[in-house]
């Protein structure tokens, strides 16, 4: 039989990563599926480039391959080491064959069966990234993103290139008075779980995602945030969504909710509360405040109630136009924690 070099198959040198393998990988995919490519070489093709990856995406069946050595030639005469030449995809055990959309597109090579027919076998369902023990069946509508909207009949080239909203992805994004004041960009970190593009779960052996068919991926990204925004304002991050096979990317979409301990937030305004005692608030005093400008004081008039706003302009949040919304002193009058008695008998007092 002849020798399959798969990393000339994927395009690839034979001390790439598996990030790099995987995506060399969906780049012949995209290009070579079957309801993308109609010609007859794309369907042979794509049929090595998954035998390939199927070899080089599993750290078993790579190492057991790279075992052979590195000075293999694609095409040479190759003959199986002792005790894997009984190896082989026939005999009707069904693991060998491709199936797309009910169509037979035939087995892994007789280069693969020699190596790895003892990981595929029907007893060796650990092993394998099928679900019904080893490859049972290999149907491409079960291939990630890349089987998500085709039918028996074969969607149009138009319909595999039209991003699908299950790309996109919608976060809720907490925000502080500090965040919507700064022009610095913020960091944006949330985990994105998505369907397994390597196997269809149940359980099997997969490198990707251990079997469970779903993949959680911390994704991190810095966001501008706009000038006056609202709550429940939605931010539209293009391409940052998920992406299928195809590599057509969703968008994901932030729904601002102003949070803040210490501020409540309208526009580019802000309120704030100002604490101040009875005897304060009955004549008045000069008190020091925290903004997001720096420390300030503030005259509060005699004879202020609670409640009462003291509109200090300027020293809210920027504005789209320019300039500053105004920062809003809401009077909160306190009682001291502690009395002494003649703070008491002064209050008896007054009644």
């Amino acid at each position: 039989m002849k020798y399959k070099d798969y990393y000339e198959t994927l395009g690839v040198k034979r001390e790439a990563t598996e990030a790099e393998i995987k995506s060399a990988y969906r780049k012949l995919a995209r290009k070579y599926h079957p309801d993308v490519n109609k010609t007859k070489e794309a369907e042979e093709k794509f049929k090595e480039i998954n035998e390939a990856y199927e070899v080089l995406g599993d750290k078993q069946k790579r190492q057991r391959y790279d075992s052979l050595g590195s000075g293999w030639q694609g095409g040479a005469d190759y003959t199986p080491p002792p005790g894997f030449e009984n190896f082989n995809f026939g005999g009707g055990q069904g693991y060998q064959q491709f199936n797309f959309n009910g169509q037979d597109m035939g087995g892994f090579s007789d280069f693969f069966s020699s190596l790895f027919g003892d990981m595929m076998g029907a007893g060796a369902a650990s092993g394998a990234r099928g679900s019904r023990g080893g490859f049972s069946s290999f149907d491409f509508n079960d291939f990630g993103s890349m089987g998500q909207g085709y039918t028996n009949t074969r969607t149009s080239r138009a319909s595999a290139n039209k991003k699908s909203e299950d790309l996109d992805i919608t976060k809720t994004l907490n925000v502080t008075a500090k965040d919507l004041f700064s022009d610095a960009p913020i960091t944006v970190k949330f985990k994105d779980m998505r369907k397994c593009t390597q196997c269809p779960g149940g359980g099997g052996y997969c490198s990707a995602c251990g079997g469970t068919g779903i993949i959680n991926e911390n994704k991190s990204i810095k966001v501008k945030l706009p000038k006056e925004i609202k709550e429940g304002q939605k931010i539209r991050l293009k391409g940052e969504g998920k992406t299928d096979t195809y590599g057509q990317k969703g968008d994901l979409y932030l729904i601002i909710t102003p949070k803040d301990s210490e501020y409540e937030i309208k526009g580019s305004d802000l309120t704030k509360d100002i604490e101040i005692t009875p005897p304060e608030a009955v004549l008045g005093c000069q008190k020091e405040i925290k903004t997001l400008h720096g420390n300030i004081n503030i005259k509060i008039p005699a004879m202020t109630s609670t409640g009462k706003i003291l509109r200090l302009k300027n020293l809210g949040l920027p504005k789209k136009a320019g300039g500053f919304g105004n920062l809003n002193a809401k009077i909160k009058i306190i009682l001291p924690e502690k009395l002494s008695q003649k703070q008491i008998d002064l209050y008896k007092q007054m009644i």
